[in-house]
């Protein structure tokens, strides 16, 4: 089941980290994202900070099509791009917890006529993201 939050969308799976990463990055490939950047929020605590951290990471993800029809509309939607994934490990119950922002947020905030409809067809095609993460495990 996907929980919608605040200002996204999640699902919690007991696919190991790794595991997840890696289903997560293809599938949002079958979907016509690429994976811009990837932050690696565990090594960066440690190297910066000295701080153990859980496993986590944020993908950057682009689908080229959808950012070109949202930038054609209101080029200061690249303030708000790429999209992000969150794929963290939960330190609680050892579950890993993949969570996307909505693109909805990201539209709410433009005066674009077409943004909202690309908006919808991003969170369509990372709701399939997040549907296959949470069968993979099952």
């Amino acid at each position: 089941m996907t929980t919608q939050l605040k200002y996204g969308m999640s699902v919690r799976t007991s696919l190991p980290f790794d595991r997840a990463v890696e289903l997560v990055t293809g599938a949002l490939k079958h979907e016509g994202f690429g994976v811009l950047t990837t932050i690696d929020v565990r090594k960066t605590m440690w190297d910066k900070l000295g701080e153990e951290f859980p496993d986590h990471v944020i993908l950057g993800a682009c689908n080229p099509a959808l950012a070109y029809m949202a930038l054609r509309d209101d080029v200061d939607i690249g303030l708000l791009l790429p999209c992000n994934v969150d794929v963290r490990t939960d330190p609680d119950d050892e579950q890993t917890i993949v969570s996307i922002l909505d693109p909805g947020v990201m539209s709410s905030l433009s005066s674009g006529e077409g943004v909202e409809e690309v908006a919808d067809l991003a969170r369509e095609k990372l709701q399939r993201v997040l549907t296959e993460v949470k069968g993979a495990a099952q």
